[in-house]
């Protein structure tokens, strides 16, 4: 490398890389910058060398960016990377993430634009991992074990922050230490239920679970020891009107989760994503793959199609949808199996359409072969990594499928991560 550890350098920012950094050149070698913006010119430490690639952050911004703002919050605190960007740039950087990914990754160039679809930036995290030290609550500074005040970040309501303060607070008072909270609350903010993970030797006794409950006014929690035993008090779900997560595309009906399933957590734009992967879907059969509490496959039964087949293999998201998906039971089937497992029993009818919303990894690969050996006359692809996703796309093209549409979703502002929704068609 022509940089080295601790040195101090002059850069030109060219774009942004994914996962929050931005790209720029020293001498032929590729820097990736922390606190940068495309166009400007800072002068950067560098904190790590490798082989390939360097890793710098800006200490002094010699040409600022017109788009340059007071972050108003350490911006190494969980969620605030892209904090110093102004929010119509961040959501043109995210656009250039997704084409670059697709570009580069997939070797699919677009021949349109990506949009973004914008959100409100403060408030909108209905879930959120917090870590404790003591009765202390907070994030992880970006790359460390250090605690950081969640409040300032703006992601999480003031009022969810205090009631899981409370609740650890009340817990500490009575003698269970807790070392992290995963905070589930519904769209309305007039539910919250949390998972507890605790200290080695806490016992979780009910009495104190339903003091701690109260406290916070939770309706419920689930707390988890170090033996793996979890233990429960209260009501520890929440569960939101499915005309609300659908924008009224469909009517009655409730979807209901434990903290610890996985949900989408921005509560402004989830209706436009769920909105936007109906929309993507003609009729006829569905399989759904990945469905964890059904979100998508339950909201499309209770909109009326006929026959829906929904695959989720974790355990505590699987129950929740098999609670959700009761009311549908005439057109909507679980099945609680891994992806790799249901595709690899073969013999199956091919589905109309499929949808897929995997982890930050994307499929396997065995996963992304069974899904193009189903066959269906259209894939719908949600994602929350802009890479894996190009790179998944490249496997759907080979076979045989061709990119209709892609779109993005910023359901978390001042982060670098943006969801992506995209629409193959044979």
């Amino acid at each position: 490398m022509a940089v080295a550890a601790g040195q101090e350098i002059e850069l030109v920012v060219e774009k942004p890389a994914s996962g929050g950094r931005m790209i720029a050149r020293y001498e032929g070698e590729v820097l990736l910058v922390a606190g940068a913006i495309p166009g400007e010119r800072v002068v950067a430490r560098v904190t790590r060398a490798e082989k390939r690639v360097a890793f710098a952050d800006t200490l002094r911004v010699l040409e600022p960016s017109a788009d340059r703002r007071e972050p108003g919050v350490d911006p190494a605190c969980g969620g605030c990377l892209y904090a110093h960007i102004a929010y119509d740039r961040q959501v043109r950087l995210k656009a250039e993430v997704i084409g670059d990914a697709f570009t580069r990754i997939g070797r699919i160039p677009l021949a349109f634009p990506v949009e973004v679809q914008g959100s409100a930036e403060r408030g909108y995290r209905m879930r959120a991992r917090f870590h404790v030290r003591g009765r202390r609550v907070g994030f992880y500074r970006e790359g460390t074990h250090g605690l950081c005040d969640p409040a300032p970040t703006g992601q999480v309501l003031d009022a969810s922050i205090d009631a899981v303060e409370a609740a650890v607070a009340s817990l500490a008072a009575q003698g269970v230490g807790v070392t992290s909270v995963e905070l589930a609350e519904n769209v309305a903010a007039d539910q919250r239920a949390v998972h507890l993970d605790l200290e080695h030797g806490a016992a979780p006794r009910t009495d104190a679970l339903e003091r701690a409950i109260a406290a916070g006014g939770l309706t419920g929690c689930t707390a988890r020891a170090r033996d793996t035993s979890v233990h429960a008090a209260g009501d520890p779900i929440v569960s939101d009107p499915l005309d609300v997560l659908t924008g009224g595309r469909a009517t009655g009906g409730w979807l209901r989760r434990h903290p610890e399933s996985f949900f989408q957590a921005n509560r402004y734009l989830i209706a436009s994503l769920v909105g936007g992967v109906m929309e993507a879907i003609p009729g006829g059969t569905v399989l759904d793959l990945y469905a964890g509490v059904g979100l998508f496959s339950v909201a499309l039964a209770a909109a009326g199609a006929g026959d829906v087949h929904a695959v989720e293999g974790d355990p505590v998201s699987s129950r929740d949808l098999l609670r959700n998906a009761a009311p549908y039971h005439d057109r909507l089937r679980v099945v609680r199996s891994s992806v790799e497992a249901y595709a690899s029993r073969g013999g199956r009818t091919p589905p109309d359409t499929i949808v897929v919303d995997p982890p930050r990894t994307g499929m396997s690969k065995e996963a992304a072969e069974a899904v193009a050996r189903l066959g269906a006359g259209r894939v719908v692809y949600v994602s929350c990594d802009a890479p894996t996703m190009a790179r998944d796309a490249r496997r759907l093209l080979d076979a045989g499928y061709r990119l209709v549409s892609l779109r993005g979703f910023d359901l978390f502002p001042n982060t670098p991560h943006v969801e992506t929704l995209g629409v193959f068609e044979r």
